[in-house]
């Protein structure tokens, strides 16, 4: 089964289109090489897989005939993941908080009070 193929049928992507871009951009690979999206998987292969800021590492127990629901995606993937992985993606979230969005304009006096309170906790 082609690797494009294999993760839009264990819904690890929405459509085919867009796991072929991850193929193209270098997002999925297995031993660190990169894949094209028409290269043939089989079970047993393990897969990195960089999604969201977070690698993915996907065992392939076996190989499905179609899309599957999400309670039979078990029956054909093992998620290796690393905790860490997840504790990751926690931290960006929390950073992305921080920031402003761009054209809310200027800082107000709370914002610039609650700047002043973290400027002074580091000296």
């Amino acid at each position: 089964m082609r690797i494009d193929k294999y993760l839009w049928c264990i819904r690890f992507y929405k459509t085919r289109s867009i796991a072929t871009d991850a193929c193209k951009k270098g997002h999925i690979k297995i031993n660190g090489d990169a894949l094209k999206p028409s290269k043939m998987i089989f079970p047993g292969e393990i897969l990195t897989i960089r999604k969201h800021q977070v690698n993915y590492k996907i065992e392939v127990l076996d190989l499905p005939k179609s899309r599957l629901g999400a309670k039979l995606l078990d029956l054909y993937r093992k998620d290796m993941t690393p905790a860490e992985e997840f504790e990751k993606m926690e931290l960006l979230k929390y950073s992305k908080d921080y920031y402003r969005k761009k054209g809310t304009g200027r800082p107000t006096k709370k914002d610039r009070r609650d700047l002043d309170e973290i400027y002074e906790e580091d000296y």
